[in-house]
């Protein structure tokens, strides 16, 4: 079984250096749906696997200047009491008796439906926000765009507690829709530099409540990261307008199979 989600870690790991989405919006429901383990597990579990497998990727970005600290630190302020809070939730559903794995499998559903739909308006949500005839949108967006950088973080946060999906491409589209001025690179560095100590704080919860299986994270280690690296190295050869929809369709269904 350890051999299988190795396999498993390496698909997942491939999927996400070819296409930059989350490995949670894939990783998670696959250990739910194809190896029955229990959504609160396969979350905490899948946490700590994020944290690690992004991790590397902030010193990257940070060499390339393509990180904006000041976002990610707004987006903090909003995700980490958040993400506390989430926890602290779980932790009272746990002391009073109560299972919890419905309302995971609920957030993981809609997450993983949001997910999909982002993908497939991406541009459409670019366009929006760089549509300079909205100038009353326009106005209101400059006006309260910390504020909104705020709240979007503290959505964020609960969604990635409650799900571990939220903080790949979900998180990137609300960078894009909030600051469409900002390049695509320092989008993508922005995100990751948020997403890892999200991750990392929420995965270290699910640890303290005693829903992270560390067997199950090394075994899905060991086939990720040949399998980003992979991914990574034959991803500009596939054309993007050809992943993102097939991507969003699988994410879509695997929703809708969740919900159900």
């Amino acid at each position: 079984m350890d051999f299988a989600f190795t396999i498993a870690g390496f698909i997942v790991g491939f999927i996400v250096g070819l296409t930059g989405v989350g490995g949670g919006s894939l990783m998670t429901p696959i250990l739910v749906l194809f190896f029955g383990i229990t959504p609160a597990i396969a979350v905490g579990t899948d946490l700590l696997y994020a944290a690690v497998t992004k991790s590397g990727g902030i010193v990257v970005h940070h060499h390339r200047k393509t990180i904006e600290w000041s976002i990610v630190g707004l987006l903090c302020l909003g995700s980490i009491p958040a993400t506390f809070a989430a926890i602290s939730i779980l932790k009272y559903l746990g002391e009073a008796g109560k299972n919890y794995d419905q309302l995971i499998t609920t957030t993981l559903s809609i997450a993983l439906i949001l997910t999909s739909l982002v993908l497939i308006f991406k541009k459409q949500l670019l366009v929006l926000g760089q549509n300079d005839r909205f100038a009353t949108m326009r106005n209101i967006h400059h006006r309260y765009q910390k504020h909104m950088t705020v709240l979007s973080g503290a959505l964020i946060g609960v969604l990635v507690s409650f799900s571990s999906v939220g903080a790949g491409a979900l998180g990137a589209a609300i960078l894009l829709f909030l600051y469409p001025r900002i390049r695509s690179a320092s989008i993508v560095g922005t995100d990751l530099a948020h997403a890892v100590p999200i991750t990392a704080i929420a995965g270290l919860g699910h640890l303290h409540l005693g829903t992270v299986n560390l067997t199950l994270l090394g075994s899905l280690l060991i086939g990720s990261l040949p399998g980003i690296y992979l991914g990574s190295h034959l991803g500009s050869y596939l054309p993007e307008k050809i992943m993102r929809p097939v991507l969003a369709s699988m994410l879509f269904m695997i929703g809708l199979r969740m919900a159900i």
